[in-house]
């Protein structure tokens, strides 16, 4: 299949890459790595129903990395002063990570400036045009969720 034969497949192939490249997820506060970001805004978004804090394996798990992983995200996070760690006081053999007061103010101050790119974006795009696009972007997710499905089976068939 030549990818040039259909200037459309073509259109929708540029429009897949410039969008990549556009690099819209990365927060413009501190000088986090967007690891590092995602795992401040995990806790963030967790510590109304876990105050005492997070779990390395439970972080592990959320996040979908390993413990070796998250233990060196939280590291260096830690360095900087975002989070801390305690000892679970049910449990002192279980360790918990909370965010700091500065790590709470850098995760707002992130939250606000990527999601402003998307208030942004809704206000160029408008109403409609902001409903179709999640609507399309939905379904693109739910082909490549499929298709990847299908590739891992056919390798196993083979």
């Amino acid at each position: 299949m030549d990818i040039n034969e259909n200037p459309k497949v073509q259109r929708l192939f540029e429009a897949f890459n410039r969008a990549r490249r556009a690099d819209w997820r990365r927060p413009s506060v501190g000088q986090c790595k967007p690891s590092e970001m995602k795992l401040l805004f995990y806790i963030k978004r967790g510590m109304k129903n876990h105050e005492e804090g997070f779990t390395v394996s439970e972080l592990s798990s959320a996040l979908e990395v390993t413990s070796p992983t998250v233990t060196q995200l939280i590291n260096s996070v830690e360095a900087g002063g975002l989070v801390e760690r305690r000892m679970d006081p049910n449990d002192r053999r279980v360790v918990r990570v909370k965010l700091t007061p500065e790590g709470a103010e850098l995760t707002h101050k992130a939250m606000e400036s990527f999601f402003g790119r998307f208030y942004e974006l809704y206000e160029h795009l408008g109403e409609e045009q902001s409903e179709q696009l999640a609507e399309l972007l939905e379904k693109v997710t739910r082909f490549l969720s499929d298709h990847q499905g299908r590739g891992e089976e056919e390798k196993r068939n083979q």
